[in-house]
């Protein structure tokens, strides 16, 4: 009678702890946040120009797109093209290995994306991409 009634005791008093495990998941969840790399995308949609000759490459970090209306965007919102070279700068502070991906619509006049690369060169951003789809050659 003893042992039955400490029996029925013990599976009254059996309970697992959740702490531990919960402590885990917070810790793996700062972690993750903490080593992800955020990309700033550029927000509109364009059409990028065949190359026969393109190679796929890691995300930059920043992604600026030019339309084919001769807008440029960052983050999605347009940007004036004085306010590339300040923008990226500060960005250059955060992350020092900031690299940038340039989307220019195949309609886009190469004269602005040539302005646009100099902006970006002018911040001190060494990493510069121009995106293209890959060609049928």
């Amino acid at each position: 009678m003893r042992q039955r009634l400490n029996l029925e005791m013990l599976e009254n008093d059996a309970e697992i702890d959740m702490t531990p495990m919960l402590d885990i998941v917070f810790i793996m969840l700062i972690f993750f946040i903490v080593s992800t790399s955020f990309v700033r995308e550029a927000g509109v949609e364009i059409e990028r120009p065949v190359s026969d000759t393109s190679e796929v490459q890691e995300s930059q970090g920043v992604m600026l797109a030019i339309t084919a209306q001769d807008e440029v965007w960052l983050d999605r919102q347009p940007v004036d093209i004085r306010m590339i070279r300040p923008t990226l700068e500060r960005l250059k502070v955060e992350q020092p290995d900031l690299g940038v991906m340039i989307q220019a619509d195949k309609d886009a006049k190469t004269g602005l994306l040539v302005q646009v690369m100099d902006q970006v060169k002018l911040s001190g951003i060494e990493q510069v991409a121009v995106a293209t789809r890959e060609g049928k050659g």
